[in-house]
């Protein structure tokens, strides 16, 4: 029976050792208290490091451990050494992708070695995944440091169900290209069925840098990666609305917050990080003593800062950056009988927490960048009272669903101090209306709901049947090995760019390389073999490119033909008049699309959109398309949709229209043409029925079988090389 597996970098269970004892410590908030509920109902198996470095334990403790969590909890241990912990958790994940994804530039930090670090412990995730993994399963993974793992599931689970949830901001695509490991993340990402992100911000962002980096197409709520539909979401996470509302709290548990009547108190609860804006906001409450001296001696500011990564050097000198401005304000502003910021630099527990929500006033929550931030959310369901009011920045993600707190400017600190004003003097009427709105948001949209729309979304999306008929070769190659195998006379009608190769930034790039070479001249020099490059490229450039005299070239879509040692043939007579009308209009769009160029063939044009703005392709194509229609339906001329090109030829001359040229007569056995785009359609559809047509890619298509990339053709012309070399050894013992 198929089962759900959860994963992420730390377990909800804490393993700590003192004394040489071992303990167990269940974490509380967050995912941790998120996905208990679900997993403790499903016995869903829980993989993460415990928290603890390996060299801390001997092999008894191991085993202990091991089997502690697996029993009381259905947790998975994964084994990190210091060395892990310094380079791939502190190093890449948190000096490189967390102050990245957080749009802190000056704070990233790029290093081979964290990075070699980061892939060897997804690397260990997998290993320890893959020990527990049946064929059908569904694994959830989540976070940042685990952004490789979807794809290594998926390399040897091709057939799981594999989600994946960021609950950090996923950046512009303006700063996500100077990522130098920039694709790797993102084709790791895209092993998933489905990517959730806590905002459709961040989902624009990934869907803007996919298109941009990778060239990738997209649909409303997908992304075309090889021969998968990727779905990306925006599922917001809640919290457990039910215990907050619910939980009863005691005034002693608040006696530090304790005040006078008359005392106006404001509540801020960050974790020590950059990204959290703690001195700014300080700044902005100083701005508001200066700006309001009415509140002088009427406010209390309440600053809860928990200890984090205490022993790096930047967070060091945050905290004293913190120390000195509070106690700036304070020595500025502070009387015999008043000290306006009372700073607390400790972690509290999350019962007194919630009398900390109950007796403020304002809950400020102004992080420069953040991806949910669920205090924010916390606050608002403990207030049942529906009295006090959050103030919180417009670049945290609960913004988006609590529009009707008083949002603010981070960086603007009169707008900050504007914002506590206005939520100090809110009338209570008013208040209660507008925390009536969003607790009744947060109380429908809490964790449980979270956790059912995600999975429930990546069974919708894996379950659907399979919108394309032909047949995935991706994960058994034997049906037509074995054909290429027992078969007497064969014929290979192989599309170049993008099914040997992969696209270039500009055609002249995509030259073949050395590999292609000398495999495309093995498969050539058998003598069953009659190897056809079938290409839309200018007979210049195979000629160029493929001296080799066993090679049979078509060029410009079916219109020349060169057989080895003769000379090339026009397939059919053609004029070229028809350019006069059509060049300009090409090249007025060329013009006004900075990135497009034209290509002119003897007897086409083609125009190269490929390094044009996604935005600015899906706006004007459908009418750049519309205008050469109308231009070209009365001049016998055909539009030729490719992979981000636009092709006009004559009509009488197709990829398919030369296939007789090479069947007719010679009675092959085996017959197989692949091809990637819309112009193969006419090969496909020009072949013989028993023959192997493959489509590289997820497109609709006539071909009877698929394979997913130009990386899985060449893996299948090699076997077909392999094979041709076995069975001409064999014939001379």
């Amino acid at each position: 029976m198929s089962k759900t597996i959860l994963i992420s970098n730390r377990l909800p269970v804490t393993v700590r050792k003192k004394d040489d004892q071992i303990t167990f410590h269940e974490s509380i908030g967050g995912l941790a208290t998120g996905l208990k509920g679900y997993q403790q109902k499903s016995g869903s198996p829980w993989i993460g490091w415990a928290g603890i470095a390996d060299e801390v334990l001997s092999d008894d403790d191991k085993q202990l451990i091991d089997d502690k969590l697996n029993e009381k909890w259905s947790c998975v241990p994964v084994s990190l050494t210091k060395d892990d912990l310094d380079k791939y958790y502190y190093g890449f994940s948190n000096n490189t992708i967390w102050p990245l994804f957080h749009y802190f530039l000056n704070k990233t930090h790029y290093d081979f070695r964290t990075w070699e670090a980061y892939k060897r412990v997804n690397n260990k995730f997998f290993e320890a995944v893959d020990r527990i993994m049946e064929a059908d399963d569904t694994v959830w993974i989540h976070d940042y440091q685990l952004m490789l793992l979807p794809q290594m599931i998926r390399n040897k689970y091709p057939n799981a169900k594999i989600g994946f949830f960021l609950h950090i901001p996923f950046p512009s695509y303006e700063l996500f290209r100077t990522l130098i490991w920039r694709e790797e993340i993102l084709r790791g990402l895209l092993g998933a069925d489905l990517i959730g992100f806590h905002t459709y911000d961040y989902v624009r962002h990934f869907f803007s840098t996919c298109t941009r980096l990778l060239g990738l197409n997209r649909k409303i709520h997908t992304i075309i990666y090889e021969d998968r539909e990727v779905h990306v979401g925006a599922f917001p996470m809640g919290i457990d609305y039910d215990f907050f509302a619910g939980h009863t709290t005691d005034e002693p548990q608040a006696a530090s917050f304790k005040k006078m009547s008359s005392m106006k108190t404001i509540l801020s609860i960050d974790r020590l990080d950059y990204t959290k804006g703690i001195p700014e906001k300080i700044r902005s409450f100083r701005r508001l003593l200066v700006r309001y001296p009415q509140y002088r001696e009427k406010v209390r500011f309440n600053l809860i800062v928990a200890p984090s990564r205490v022993k790096v050097d930047s967070y060091k000198r945050l905290r004293r950056q913190i120390t000195e401005l509070v106690s700036s304000v304070n020595g500025t502003y502070g009387t015999v009988d008043w000290m306006p910021i009372w700073f607390y630099f400790q972690s509290f527990p999350q019962e007194q927490l919630i009398s900390f929500y109950r007796h403020s006033d304002v809950l400020l929550v102004t992080p420069l960048r953040d991806g949910m931030n669920l205090v924010a959310k916390e606050y608002t369901a403990s207030r049942t009272d529906l009295q006090g009011m959050l103030v919180i920045s417009e670049t945290a993600g609960a913004a988006r669903e609590l529009g009707e707190a008083v949002i603010v400017n981070p960086y603007d600190y009169n707008a900050v101090a504007a914002g506590i004003k206005t939520a100090m003097e809110m009338p209570a009427e008013e208040k209660a209306s507008r925390n009536k709105i969003m607790q009744e948001r947060l109380k429908r949209y809490n964790i449980h709901f979270w956790v059912r729309t995600f999975l429930g979304t990546l069974k919708q999306v894996t379950s659907q049947p399979d919108i394309i008929a032909a047949k995935n070769l991706d994960q058994d190659h034997s049906l037509v090995v074995n054909a290429y195998r027992q078969a007497k006379k064969r014929v290979l009608f192989l599309d170049y760019d993008g099914t040997l190769v992969g696209f270039a930034q500009t055609p002249e790039l995509a030259k073949p390389d050395a590999e292609l070479r000398e495999l495309l001249r093995t498969l050539a020099e058998d003598p069953k073999n009659t190897i056809v490059i079938n290409s839309g490229r200018d007979k210049s450039s195979l000629e160029q490119w493929f001296p080799e005299s066993n090679l049979h070239l078509v060029s410009a879509h079916g219109l020349w033909v060169r057989h080895p040692n003769q000379k090339w043939k026009m397939t059919v007579p053609l004029q070229n008049e028809w350019k006069k009308a059509i060049r300009p209009i090409l090249q007025m769009n060329a013009d006004r699309m900075p990135g497009s160029f034209i290509e002119e063939k003897e007897y086409s044009l083609a125009w190269h959109y490929r390094l044009c703005e996604p935005d600015a392709i899906d706006l004007w194509l459908p009418t750049i398309k519309a205008n050469l229609m109308n231009l070209t339906s009365s001049l016998n001329l055909r539009i030729l949709q490719g992979k981000k090109v636009l092709e006009i030829k004559d009509n009488r001359v197709s990829k398919g229209s030369v296939t007789p040229l090479f069947l007719r007569g010679k009675h092959y056995d085996f017959v197989f043409g692949v091809g990637d785009d819309q112009t193969d359609e006419d090969l496909f559809a020009s072949l013989p029925k028993n023959a192997f047509s493959v489509k590289v890619g997820i497109d609709e298509t006539r071909a009877a079988y698929r394979l997913k990339s130009w990386h899985a053709v060449r893996a299948l012309l090699r076997k077909f090389a392999e094979t041709g070399k076995e069975l001409e050894a064999a014939n001379r013992l």
